[in-house]
C-alpha cells in the first residue's frame, strides 16, 4: 500500500497493519512547525543513538519548510544523521525496515518515509566456533547479525570484487538473507540460478540453514549434501576464492556455501598449517574412519552369520562363546546397541549441560557394563559398535548420513553376507556420482576424473605446489 501525504492517515494505516503491537513505538514531533512522527520498533534501535543522532538535531534544525516533502528532501541531502539510510514509499518496505531496527521519519505532506539505520538490538558476542575447533587457525566465528557475519569477511577480504548482496526470504519473517562472491570466479549463471532459488523460496519463514538447504540441492533423499555449511569466516573466505557463493541468513551463525565437493568434507582448515606428510596422514586417518564406521559392524556380521573362514580361530571361538549365553540374534544385538548409543547421545546433547553429563555417564554404564554382565549384549558386539560410532565422530558431516546407512548394511549383510555389503556399497556410490548442484558433481574430481586436481585429495601437497594450480570451481563443471 502507497503512503498518503496525510501523517495521520499513515499512522492509523501503520497501527491497523501492525495490530497496535506493543512494541511498535510512535512518538509524535514537530519540526519547523511541521507535524512529524518517528517509528521505531522497541529493543531493535539504540535509545540512546535516536536521542543523539535523529531527535535532538531535528529539534535544533533551523528553517522554513512548506510542507514534509520539503522537510525531507532537505535532511536527505544536506544533513547527516545515519550512515546507514534509505527511504520507503510504501508500507510494506517501511515495515521491513521498522521491523530490521531501523528509525522511521514521517511528516505531515510527505508521501514518503525516511529510515535511518540505527541497529542496537542485544546480539551474542563474536566467539570461538563450536563445531569447528582447530590449533592453529582464528578463534572468532560467525554470529547471529547478518551484518556482522559480513564485516568478519570483508576483514580478510578488502579486495572490491567481493560483492555482498542481500535479498529477503520467508513471506512472514521476511528474513534477511546474503550471497556474498567474488564477481570475477564465479559463473554468471550459478549466480543467478541461486539468486532465483533464494527469490522464489516458498517459505513462510527461514530460521536456519537447514530451511534453505533442500530448496538448493533439489532433493530430500540426498544422504551426501552439496551445499556444505561452516560457522568460520576464514574457511568460507577460502571457499569464495574458489569461485563459490556463500550465503549468510541471519539470525543463524552458520554459513551455506555453494558447491561443496564429497572430498571437501575430510578436510579441515589444520591441514593447511601442518607438514604435508603429517597433513596426509590425518587425511588418510580420516578415510579409513569413514569406512570403519561404516563397514565395521556389517563386516563383523557378515563374517560372523556367512563367512566364518574369514575369522581367526581364537576369535571365532571368543565369538561362539559369547553368543551362548545372549537370548537375541546377532543382527539384532547389533542394531538394538547402535539404536540405545543414538539415544544416550540425543539425551545427553538436549538436556542441560548440568545433567547431560550425568545421562551420558548413566547411559554408558547402561549398554556397557550392566548389558554385559546380564547377558543382554555381548562384550563382541558391543566393542564394535563402539568403535564404528566413534569413528563416526570424527566426520561430523557424514555423521547423520552414517547413522542411516549403518543399519541399512547391517541389515544386507545379515541377508546376504559380503555379497550384501557390496550390493550396498555399489548403490551408494552410484549416488554420490549421481549428486550434483548447478551442473557441478560433488564426486569430482575423482569422478569425472581430473588428474591435475588430485594433489590435494588423496594427499596434501606443499603450498610451492598448490599456489601453482589457482584452482577454480568452475573447472569442474559438466559441460
Amino acid at each position: 500500500m502507497e503512503l498518503t501525504a496525510v501523517l495521520e492517515q499513515n499512522l492509523s494505516i501503520i497501527s491497523r497493519l501492525t495490530g497496535n503491537s506493543a512494541d511498535t513505538v510512535i512518538s509524535r514531533i514537530t519540526v519547523c512547525g511541521i507535524p512529524c512522527a518517528l517509528l521505531s520498533c522497541e529493543g531493535m534501535c539504540s535509545n540512546a543513538a535516536i536521542a543523539e543522532q535523529i531527535a535532538e538535531p531535528l529539534h535544533a534544525l533551523c528553517g522554513s519548510f512548506s510542507a514534509g516533502g520539503e522537510l525531507l528532501d532537505f535532511l536527505q541531502k544536506y544533513r547527516f544523521f545515519a550512515a546507514d539510510s534509505t527511504t520507503a514509499s510504501d508500507t510494506e518496505a517501511l515495515l521491513h525496515l521498522l521491523h530490521s531496527g531501523f528509525v522511521i521519519l514521517l511528516a505531515d505532506g510527505a508521501a514518503e518515509a525516511h529510515a535511518f539505520g540505527l541497529q542496537g538490538f542485544a546480539a551474542r558476542g563474536i566467539s570461538e566456533p563450536s563445531g569447528e575447533l582447530n590449533i592453529y587457525g582464528a578463534k572468532d566465528g560467525f554470529t547471529e547479525p547478518v551484518r556482522t557475519n559480513m564485516s568478519l569477511i570483508r576483514r580478510r577480504m578488502k579486495t572490491p570484487l567481493l560483492t555482498f548482496e542481500l535479498l529477503t526470504a520467508g513471506t512472514v519473517s521476511q528474513t534477511d538473507l546474503c550471497m556474498v562472491y567474488l564477481r570475477d570466479r564465479v559463473p554468471d549463471d550459478l549466480i543467478s540460478g541461486i539468486r532465483k532459488k533464494l527469490q522464489t523460496l516458498p517459505l513462510e519463514t527461514v530460521l536456519s540453514g537447514g530451511y534453505v538447504r533442500p530448496f538448493l540441492e533439489e532433493s530430500d533423499f540426498r544422504l551426501v549434501h552439496s551445499v556444505s555449511t561452516t560457522e568460520r569466516p576464514d574457511v568460507l573466505c577460502a571457499k569464495i576464492l574458489e569461485g563459490r557463493v556463500g550465503i549468510l541468513i541471519d539470525g543463524t551463525p552458520f554459513a551455506l556455501v555453494v558447491p561443496q565437493l564429497f572430498c571437501e568434507t575430510f578436510q579441515t582448515l589444520d591441514d593447511y598449517n601442518y607438514p604435508p606428510a603429517y597433513a596426509t596422514l590425518l587425511r588418510w586417518i580420516k578415510y579409513a574412519a569413514a569406512l570403519l564406521s561404516l563397514l565395521l559392524p556389517a563386516g563383523y556380521l557378515a563374517s560372523a552369520l556367512h563367512h566364518p573362514e574369514l575369522l581367526h580361530e581364537t576369535l571365532l571361538r571368543i565369538l561362539a562363546d559369547s553368543e551362548q549365553n545372549t537370548p537375541f540374534s546377532l543382527a539384532a544385538e547389533m542394531l538394538g546397541v547402535l539404536f540405545l548409543f543414538e539415544i544416550v547421545r540425543e539425551a545427553g546433547l538436549r538436556l542441560p549441560k548440568a545433567v547431560g553429563g550425568a545421562v551420558g555417564m548413566i547411559g554408558g554404564l547402561l549398554i556397557g557394563d550392566a548389558a554385559v554382565q546380564s547377558g543382554f549384549i555381548s562384550t563382541p558386539v558391543l566393542t564394535v559398535a563402539a568403535l564404528a560410532a566413534t569413528a563416526g565422530f570424527i566426520i561430523p558431516e557424514h555423521h547423520a548420513a552414517l547413522t542411516v546407512l549403518r543399519p541399512l548394511f547391517i541389515l544386507a549383510a545379515a541377508a546376504a553376507g559380503l555379497t550384501g555389503i557390496a550390493f550396498a556399497g555399489t548403490a551408494l556410490l552410484y549416488h554420490i556420482c549421481g549428486t550434483e548442484i548447478f551442473g557441478f558433481p560433488v564426486s569430482a574430481p575423482v569422478a569425472p576424473l581430473l588428474p591435475r586436481r588430485l594433489q590435494d585429495i588423496f594427499a596434501r601437497v606443499g603450498f610451492r605446489r598448490l599456489s601453482q594450480g589457482n584452482f577454480r570451481i568452475s573447472e569442474l563443471r559438466m559441460q
